[in-house]
């Protein structure tokens, strides 16, 4: 049995990591098969440079809406690789902004028609799901109206007077 088919929107959280497990865990299969040495955790940092050039760590977690420790993180694996390198901000010295190194560049052309390939594969799939990705806007959307720690917490009962708490934002 599938619990989290069963438990419907309940599950929305086991759900979402079920699909990106097996998303990621394909584009990982992709990538060997291929004889690519990449992590799929690198795509967004590196597409984001190869797109716009050097940017620094929170503008990139900014463009890609994830956490400065994530995209940190991912620039150290980046970097320990020989792909990304760091370098002072014109503009700020005390700011880093990361740029591809020229192994960087030269594996970004050959990723480019292996992410064309994952893109029409992608956009294939949303089709069929019924366009999952406007559903997911609308996700985006509700969580931005209301966190669902803001859900949660006006749901359970006080626990000075056992009533819920009033509603929030």
């Amino acid at each position: 049995m599938d619990y989290t088919r069963g438990a419907g929107g309940a599950a929305i959280g086991a759900r979402l990591r079920r699909v990106s497990e097996w998303i990621d865990g394909d584009a990982t299969r992709v990538y060997a098969a291929l004889g690519i040495d990449f992590e799929q955790r690198w795509f967004g940092v590196l597409n984001q440079l190869a797109q716009h050039g050097p940017a620094s760590v929170g503008e990139l977690a900014s463009a890609l809406r994830i956490t400065h420790v994530s995209v940190s993180q991912t620039r150290q694996s980046l970097e320990k690789a020989g792909i990304v390198a760091s370098e002072a901000d014109p503009a700020d010295a005390r700011r880093r902004r990361l740029t591809l190194t020229e192994d960087g560049a030269r594996l970004i052309e050959r990723l480019t028609p292996l992410w064309r390939a994952f893109e029409e594969a992608a956009l294939e799939l949303n089709a069929e799901a019924g366009d999952v990705a406007t559903a997911l806007d609308r996700l985006d959307d509700a969580l931005a109206r209301k966190s669902l720690f803001d859900r949660i917490i006006a749901i359970m009962p006080s626990p000075a007077t056992g009533t819920s708490a009033p509603p929030t934002g």
